[in-house]
């Protein structure tokens, strides 16, 4: 399929929200809250309609899944997006000239943000809440695996717009071919920015074949190292809790690091995870400590291959690190820069891990389940950047802008 007139008419949306009241946009996302509520049922069994063709060992089918619990938390989302303020016309900076001329730096909206993702319904609804409350327009192209419950959910969207006058093409849903996909890459003068969510394979095709500027939204490849000073009664809470609260999720733990000389502690870290049938591939050190103390059918010997596995899925390495530099080096190796945590009672030890570690979110002594924009109080989150440039970690509102420079003056001319 063509798809410039889509593009086309995106661009046109695009140019249209920017005049939009903010009360208005407000009203038009609380809408689509309730009527997402309201509409429970139908959008059920359209996922339902996606479910019935995917491989339920496969951990994507987490992601492509709704329930009534998710659909009224994404509902949920939608009404703190609203509530938030507007991230755009603020002013960043002003001055005035010795010659008169005032020049003022505000955010403005990027203008049309395509989204290309796999297997996650609710970031339909994600991507348009934040796209629409800062002012954009969105093209978005799921993967064939959702196309029920994408199309269901923005079926909705549109519906709720056209009862408000706004144009409905403010988003549009992109059939799942992969010309389509080609088309969105190369569309520029139509697209101002891509955001690939999804595998690694997925993220570096975007990147190597796109000549839109991408924001890049990396593999999750989470550590945590438990430190020679961490407390033990912690730990084995906060190890659990980020290796099994979503498996299939970019914050769920990969990688546990441990200090040789806490190794006699390593089978009570993991019970927790032994009782949650967490599959384990320990280096030797940690296998000779967990061989007896954790199920045998759950325990396998890790190989090189087994470090920087983004698993997405109830398995996890466990590497033995000599010394803190130890460990600092396996994350800077093995770590995407998503997210990596210590566990220490040490505030210097903490202090050196938060400033050294290069990643987008570094926490001490708590699960890395927290990154995502919700959590951070961003309302939603479009993505979460692993790169440097304009955007890093959850991003929300604020990195859906960029800016311009608005110059007023009364007939100055530059000599």
């Amino acid at each position: 399929m063509d798809c410039t007139l889509l593009f086309k008419n995106a661009l046109k949306a695009s140019r249209a929200i920017i005049n939009l009241e903010p009360a208005l946009i407000n009203r038009v996302l609380f809408l689509i809250a309730d009527m997402a509520e309201k509409e429970i049922p139908f959008l059920m069994s359209e996922n339902e309609k996606d479910l019935a063709l995917a491989d339920k060992d496969d951990p994507r089918y987490d992601r492509l899944q709704l329930t009534g619990e998710r659909i009224k938390s994404i509902a949920s989302d939608i009404r703190r997006v609203a509530e938030l303020p507007s991230p755009l016309g603020k002013v960043i900076s002003e001055y005035k000239k010795s010659n008169g001329l005032m020049i003022t730096r505000i955010t403005v909206p990027f203008g049309v943000v395509g989204v290309i993702y796999e297997s996650r319904p609710n970031v339909t609804f994600d991507v348009f809440s934040l796209c629409l409350k800062s002012g954009n327009a969105c093209l978005l192209k799921g993967g064939s695996d959702a196309l029920n419950s994408n199309s269901a959910i923005v079926n909705i969207i549109r519906k709720a717009m056209l009862e408000n006058g706004m144009d409905e093409n403010a988003i549009t849903l992109l059939p799942p071919g992969r010309e389509e996909t080609k088309q969105l890459l190369t569309a520029r003068g139509y697209v101002d920015l891509l955001i690939p969510r999804g595998s690694q394979s997925l993220i570096d095709f975007v990147r190597e074949n796109s000549s839109v500027p991408v924001i890049e939204t990396g593999a999750g490849i989470c550590h945590t190292y438990f430190d020679e000073y961490g407390d033990s009664e912690k730990g084995r809470k906060i190890i659990n809790n980020a290796k099994t609260r979503r498996v299939s999720v970019c914050n769920s733990l990969d990688c546990l690091i441990i200090h040789k000389s806490r190794l006699h502690d390593l089978p009570g870290l993991l019970d927790l995870c032994a009782g949650s049938e967490v599959e384990i591939f320990a280096d030797s050190d940690a296998w000779d400590a967990l061989n007896g103390n954790y199920p045998a059918s759950l325990l396998k010997k890790a190989a090189r291959e087994s470090f920087g596995t983004e698993y997405l899925s109830k398995k996890m390495a466990v590497k033995t690190a000599g010394s803190f530099q130890d460990a600092l080096d396996h994350i800077s190796e093995f770590g995407s820069g998503h997210s990596e945590a210590i566990l220490s009672e040490d505030a210097g030890r903490i202090d050196s891990f938060l400033r050294t570690v290069d990643a987008s979110a570094v926490y001490s002594n708590a699960s890395t389940a927290f990154t995502d924009g919700a959590e951070f109080g961003l309302g939603a989150e479009i993505g979460i950047s692993t790169q440097k440039l304009h955007a890093r970690g959850p991003m929300a509102l604020e990195e859906l802008t960029t800016y311009k420079w608005i110059i007023r003056g009364d007939g100055q001319i530059r000599s």
